[in-house]
């Protein structure tokens, strides 16, 4: 890294630090800090959430995923929009309506003190381990890559954070957040403009698109019924679509950033724009991955991409045979390239499918290349993360953009950091101060529950800086984050939609087949029973169905009356 470069990273971090602690410096009271004085307009709504959602996870493992498996993890979004309009059509009337701070605190409406209390902690599990993921993603591989320390990059990020977090509540996420979408929109248009100027000068865009659907990467659509095959057109539509369910309406890390909307109306625009943009936005940065995977095709690339496994296998006695696939490599991507070059300048339709037929063998034998290489590395560190699509796509930025770029897109990936951990950081701080402190510790002044939410806010970051310092790499991070969330997401959703539609149903019921779902949910996923995104199906089916057998067999004494919300 240059200079110029590290001036725009540093330049950009304490911009977006300083100006959300000037802009939320005036809060009051406790809707001030935990709904930024509720005056948000819609487009800060939607970019806010998006913000949230889109951490630096979805900027490091998505292009990676699309350099090795294609454009079919886009499907995973495609319940998304569905979602959004079940949100805006049931979900924000009745919070909107009952004016909470936190969704759970419409279950005690409905139910009772327990089962919000119990929801509540589900969220606070599972958000708090994500938050510090959401740290640790972008910092070990920062690390592995530029040679950075890995706890100081942990702290680092989380101290940035948590000074406009703690200092500003919801008003300093949500502003901060609209810079740092502009950030991320800027960097990654200008990496994929930069890459197809850096392809030759024979090969245009739809010539990319050709050479990427050859090898399989523009598959978008998968409509098997395949149920070992994580990605297809169903399991997003449907466990996609049960997913954003459990995310955007009963997580508080999303419902707070529409709570701060000055109107009904400014919420429910806000989450639209959100479905309507968040799918293209996924589409693009997975292209953005097929251009890298293009790219490639006329360049050299490593065999693997994690520089530290790299090192642990040239340190090992397998080094020589490592060094052999690596000669292999060389060979095969010069046999990839002249291939290419002859294909670009083809102008007969049956030259040009013969030619992208044998480049096709060719970087499946490529393929095979590289799985042998992660086998070599296994072998010399069983330990070893084998697994490189989260490399991929920094490899790319700091071998091959120039300088200054370089600086903006490591700009784009920690902004992307800190907007989605702020958003978990603020929810987990207003959740356990609403749920839990001034549920059972009511009575204290506005500006005690404000400063009681600052500390919970300033605990949780220091939890998820420990969770960051502590986390190992799993197969790909933005994985990670969808099983957490899948592991519970479709218990509290189970209970919402039972709250929501079936008013027979107790609070009782609902409480110990909860408790019974997690554990059950918790099973299915220990033992890989399917794949993750049909947890939430699955989890909100069973917590449904056991709640209404239970309210049949159980006796009725103790039940608390039900209220009806509508």
């Amino acid at each position: 890294m240059q200079n110029l470069d590290w001036y725009i990273l540093i330049g950009t971090l304490v911009f977006i630090v300083l100006y959300g602690t000037y802009k939320a410096r005036s809060n009051k009271d406790v809707t001030d800090y935990l709904k930024g004085g509720s005056d948000s307009r819609w487009w800060t709504i939607g970019l806010s959430v998006m913000a949230t959602q889109a951490s630096a996870i979805t900027f490091l493992s998505t292009p990676g995923q699309a350099f090795h498996s294609g454009m079919g993890f886009v499907q995973f979004y495609f319940g998304l929009p569905i979602a959004m309009v079940v949100i805006c059509l049931v979900f924000i009337p009745i919070y909107h309506r009952l004016k909470v701070f936190t969704a759970y605190e419409y279950l005690e409406t409905r139910f009772d003190l327990k089962t919000r209390t119990l929801t509540a902690i589900l969220f606070l599990i599972q958000r708090g381990l994500a938050a510090g993921i959401t740290i640790f993603a972008p910092a070990i591989i920062l690390s592995a890559v530029l040679g950075w320390n890995l706890v100081y990059l942990n702290i680092g990020i989380g101290v940035l954070v948590i000074i406009y977090t703690v200092s500003g509540g919801t008003k300093a996420v949500s502003v901060t957040q609209k810079q740092q979408m502009g950030i991320i929109f800027l960097g990654m248009f200008l990496a994929f403009l930069i890459i197809l100027n850096y392809l030759p000068l024979d090969v245009n865009f739809t010539k990319a698109l050709e050479i990427a659907g050859a090898s399989g990467k523009l598959d978008v659509l998968d409509f098997s019924f395949d149920f070992n095959n994580k990605y297809t057109f169903w399991s997003g539509l449907i466990g996609g679509t049960f997913l954003a369910l459990s995310y955007f309406g009963t997580d508080q890390s999303q419902v707070q950033r529409y709570l701060s909307g000055r109107s009904m109306k400014e919420m429910q625009m806000g989450m639209i724009f959100n479905g309507l943009l968040k799918v293209p936005m996924q589409f693009f940065i997975l292209l953005v991955g097929v251009m890298v995977f293009v790219f490639y095709q006329f360049n050299s690339s490593p065999i693997h991409f994690n520089p530290s496994a790299v090192e642990d296998v040239r340190e090992s006695p397998f080094a020589a045979e490592y060094a052999a696939l690596e000669g292999e490599q060389i060979t095969l991507e010069a046999a990839i390239k002249k291939k290419q070059i002859t294909y670009s300048r083809a102008e007969i339709p049956t030259e040009k499918a013969q030619l992208l037929s044998e480049i096709a063998s060719l970087n499946k034998n490529q393929e095979a290349l590289r799985d042998r290489a992660r086998a070599t590395i296994k072998k010399a560190n069983p330990k070893a993360e084998t697994n490189d699509k989260d490399y991929v796509f920094i490899h790319f930025i700091l071998n091959n953009l120039p300088t200054g770029m370089i600086g903006l897109l490591l700009a784009v990936i920690l902004s992307a950091a800190m907007s989605s951990t702020a958003s978990e950081l603020n929810a987990l701080g207003s959740t356990t101060t609403i749920d839990l402190y001034k549920r059972n510790n009511q009575g204290k002044g506005e500006k005690h529950y404000v400063h009681a939410s600052k500390w919970f806010t300033l605990l949780w970051g220091i939890i998820a800086i420990c969770v960051a310092s502590v986390a190992n790499l799993f197969e790909n991070l933005i994985e990670l984050v969808n099983i957490i969330g899948s592991i519970f997401y479709g218990n509290v959703l189970g209970i919402f939609l039972l709250a929501f539609f079936i008013k027979f149903v107790g609070s009782r019921a609902v409480f110990i087949a909860a408790l019974i779902t997690q554990a059950i949910i918790l099973y299915f996923w220990w033992i890989d029973l399917m794949p993750y995104l049909w947890l939430n199906l699955v989890g909100c089916a069973i917590v449904m169905g056991i709640a209404v057998v239970l309210q049949v067999v159980l006796p009725k004494d103790g039940d608390k009356p039900i209220v009806i919300t509508e």
